[in-house]
């Protein structure tokens, strides 16, 4: 039987199990607590102050963004601790200061001696020393400087002896995403680990300060076995966690706790396929785990409890319209579905199937409860 408090909710509209993620959140939680580091979460993928106040342990802080929209939207909330976790450009740091002067300590990332010069003079002419972080590269999977190479003590020594505040290093280990099982995830995490504590090294020895060092992904969060020398760590996804995740073996389909509400609206029996109301307007085109041992095309297919429909996926997603069938790897046949039935798609990407969605529908851990409603926001 649906859930008549679903009944009542226009599709396609976004979905959150509350349970499942204070599940998810306790157990990175306890997992930082073990490990002897801070958490600093990153709130990119929830995008919403009401879902901060659940993953930050006392509201204000530390948390991570990759916008400053984001900054923006959670300092005036009270969150005054703030890293944003992104390569800094030059014509942000107005943006960056007027932050600092309402009360919000943000801290910045760079990995080269233009982003550092900037920074430096900025902290000069405005009189406010701005925190920094040296991005490292772990695994060459994006940004960063090697810890060994000869622009890590240069760019340390421009913003230490220029104004600004050289804060640490910090490492996020991409290619952890390409990492399947625990074992292959530990691994990453020691590689990540050890980038970062060698740079932090490097810096100290040179007369420099190091105080932070920074580490995170969700697949190594769960995964690290030691982090000695790190003082923090970072995770994003791991609050709603997502089919990827899935893929990569981090969590279990039954802990996403994000997912799509959507309508059957017909059918194409020769077909075999079932049209829902979801197409890539409220799914993303995140195609995620195509290159997984399980591709899950544009999203797994539940009944309106959320309880994964053995064999079907999303197959095809245009603007309006999704398209489920039988996955290629299920020979049984397509249950009925009628037009009006209601049914979750859980996805692929959390971070970019949230982007598409204004507002949370926010489903209590008290099944008598009703339900809530969680604004989010976008932009730059």
């Amino acid at each position: 039987m649906t859930d008549p408090r679903l009944s009542a909710l226009f599709t396609p509209c976004l979905l959150v199990d509350e349970g499942r993620m204070m599940r998810n959140i306790d157990r990175l939680s306890k997992r930082a607590l073990t490990l002897g580091v801070a958490l600093r979460p990153h709130l990119k993928t929830t995008k919403s102050v009401a879902a901060a106040r659940y993953v930050l342990k006392d509201g204000h802080g530390p948390a991570t963004v990759s916008t400053l929209a984001e900054a923006d939207a959670f300092a005036q909330a009270g969150i005054n601790d703030i890293l944003y976790g992104v390569g800094i450009s030059p014509n942000k740091l107005d943006r960056v200061i007027a932050l600092h002067r309402a009360g919000c300590r943000l801290t910045v990332l760079l990995d080269c001696a233009a982003q550092a010069e900037a920074v430096a003079a900025a902290s000069k002419a405005s009189g406010i020393a701005i925190p920094a972080m040296i991005e490292i590269d772990g695994d060459g999977h994006r940004s960063g400087l090697t810890a060994h190479g000869p622009a890590l003590t240069q760019v340390g020594r421009i913003l230490h002896d220029g104004g600004a505040e050289l804060v640490g290093v910090l490492c996020h280990a991409g290619e952890s995403y390409g990492a399947v099982g625990h074992a292959a995830q530990v691994l990453s995490a020691e590689q990540e680990r050890q980038a970062v504590v060698d740079a932090a090294t490097i810096l100290r020895d040179a007369g420099l300060p190091c105080p932070v060092v920074s580490v995170g992904s969700t697949p190594t969060a769960h995964a690290a076995q030691n982090l000695d020398g790190v003082t923090e760590l970072r995770a994003g996804v791991y609050v709603f966690f997502d089919l990827v995740m899935a893929g990569l073996e981090v969590c279990t389909v039954d802990d996403i706790a994000l997912s799509v509400l959507t309508t059957v609206i017909g059918h194409q029996d020769a077909k075999g396929w079932t049209i829902c109301d979801a197409g890539w307007m409220a799914m993303s085109r995140d195609r995620g785990t195509a290159n997984q041992r399980v591709d899950q095309g544009y999203g797994l297919v539940c009944d309106a409890s959320g309880a994964p429909i053995r064999g079907l996926y999303v197959k095809q997603a245009n603007q309006e319209h999704g398209v489920i069938a039988r996955h290629p790897d299920f020979n049984g046949d397509m249950p009925d579905l009628p037009v009006g039935t209601l049914l979750r798609i859980l996805p692929n990407h959390a971070c970019a199937t949230a982007a598409q969605h204004q507002r949370y529908h926010v489903v209590p851990k008290d099944p008598d409860a009703a339900l809530m409603v969680w604004d989010r926001f976008g932009g730059w």
